[in-house]
């Protein structure tokens, strides 16, 4: 959970900034980003998550048990099994750390997708000069900044309530394992659970966004969009037969019988 979850924020946040940088800086995005750099940011985030999540083996920070008994994730506090003062402040700056990099990596991939949005809505008004043009670069911002939005409500979604709840336990020195003798904090319990599944989906989501907010799909999407519309507003249209298509359809039904 921590690899794949840390991961996949760094990657989306390192794809937005290389949008933005495509779309603000295109000619020192052409000569400066090349297919090793790519590989090399991508080999970076992958070595510096899992040297992360590591930690743990190293003394700093722990995964314990956690509440119903079913799943196994980063301490958030002082557990119940006679933790020392040093390992609690280890779990403290363990969790603080996961929760600040996730929302972090939240941040810069909004900032630079709106930039992205930004810079192609004014590339877009420049180019209005020339209607063709104009229409397609206005097809082209549409469907990108459609993409867009669906990334960062996707990630916002499936990110945000465990990373914030996550921060808000650290401030309370609150941890789910006092779910196992602790009643009043139940809702609160159920909440962290139902966060931590969300993040998990973001695994599986993901790959479905970018799939499914592709230009053919969204066509798809605004013909039946439209098509719908249309029956709901104007009532189911019958194509209109004209006099002489009428006259040969009665001569042929006759010549039948």
């Amino acid at each position: 959970m921590t690899v794949f979850g840390l991961s996949s924020l760094f990657i989306a946040s390192a794809m937005a900034v290389e949008r933005a940088l495509a779309t603000r800086a295109p000619h020192w995005y052409s000569s400066h980003m090349k297919t090793s750099v790519t590989r090399a940011v991508l080999l970076g985030v992958w070595l510096a998550v899992l040297a992360f999540a590591l930690l743990p083996v190293l003394g700093v920070g722990q995964y314990t048990i956690q509440w119903p008994g079913t799943w196994c994730f980063i301490s958030t506090g002082p557990g119940g099994n006679g933790t020392n003062s040093r390992q609690n402040w280890g779990n403290v700056f363990f969790a603080s750390a996961f929760a600040i990099l996730g929302l972090s990596a939240l941040v810069v991939t909004f900032a630079c997708n709106l930039a992205t949005i930004k810079a192609l809505v004014s590339r877009c008004r420049a180019k209005a000069t020339a209607s063709q043009s104009s229409a397609q670069w206005g097809r082209i911002t549409t469907e990108t900044a459609i993409q867009l939005m669906g990334i960062m409500c996707v990630l916002s979604v499936c990110w945000s309530p465990l990373l914030i709840m996550m921060l808000k336990m650290i401030f309370n020195h609150t941890s789910v394992e006092h779910c196992k003798t602790y009643t009043e904090n139940q809702d609160e319990c159920n909440f962290f659970l139902i966060a931590v599944r969300l993040a998990s989906l973001n695994q599986i989501l993901d790959p479905w966004v970018y799939l499914l907010l592709r230009k053919i799909l969204l066509q798809k999407f605004c013909q039946v969009a439209n098509a719908v519309s249309s029956y709901f507003n104007d009532g189911p249209k019958v194509p209109p037969i004209s006099l002489s298509n009428e006259i040969t359809q009665t001569r042929s039904m006759k010549e039948n019988t």
